[in-house]
């Protein structure tokens, strides 16, 4: 019998994580409470919720939309961060992006009982710029409406600059933008001839 070794897709198995730990987090509040980020429970030591709160979603909205972006865009930076660290590009990636993108709201509520932060808006946000990098000009579906993505990136950040400054949401939109700079700077200390391409790309109008 020929066994066929095919390797795990990394994206699927992120999401099949974050769907199975978001779902139990919605019926255990339990389970909620200790994997959101805290604060004041980094200075008990559980430096761990830098992570967990990445796999854990404010409602099933909230979820799909995450899930979604990172299903469609994932993997295709996946196949180019897996020739980094041993097969682990991505993943590590992935996982320093739900990091970078919370530090600074970490740094500025490191004393606020009241606040903590959940999702991994931080992380998906990484995947999506890396993604732009790459194909400035495809189209991305916002509520079913096609935009390239250079425009919705310009978009995007406008918004989340915006937001931040009212500050009337539970959005954390310093998360969406500091998430959104690591994808693009880490991957271009990566691939410095992305710069370029991306340049290329950009003069290379669709239409």
């Amino acid at each position: 019998m020929l066994m066929l070794h095919l390797p795990i897709n990394h994206t699927i198995t992120l999401i099949i994580i974050t769907v199975v730990v978001s779902l139990l987090a919605f019926s255990n509040q339990n389970i909620m409470n200790r994997l959101i980020f805290w604060p004041p429970a980094m200075q008990r030591g559980q430096y761990d919720r830098f992570i967990t709160h990445g796999f854990i979603h404010a409602d099933g909205t909230h979820l799909l939309f995450n899930m979604i972006t990172l299903f469609f865009f994932g993997s295709i930076i996946e196949s180019f961060y897996r020739q980094f660290f041993y097969d682990l590009g991505f993943v590590l990636f992935y996982l320093g992006g739900l990091i970078f993108a919370i530090l600074p709201s970490y740094f500025q509520h490191k004393n606020d009982t009241h606040w903590a932060s959940l999702g991994a808006s931080g992380a998906v946000s990484a995947v999506l710029f890396a993604y732009i990098l790459f194909e400035p000009w495809k189209l991305i579906f916002v509520f079913f409406i096609p935009v390239p993505a250079i425009i919705f990136a310009v978009l995007y950040v406008a918004y989340s600059i915006w937001s931040g400054k009212r500050g009337n949401s539970n959005v954390n939109h310093s998360a969406h933008l500091w998430g959104a700079a690591y994808g693009v700077v880490m991957t271009i200390i990566l691939e410095p001839r992305l710069i370029q391409h991306f340049l290329n790309k950009l003069t290379q109008l669709p239409f």
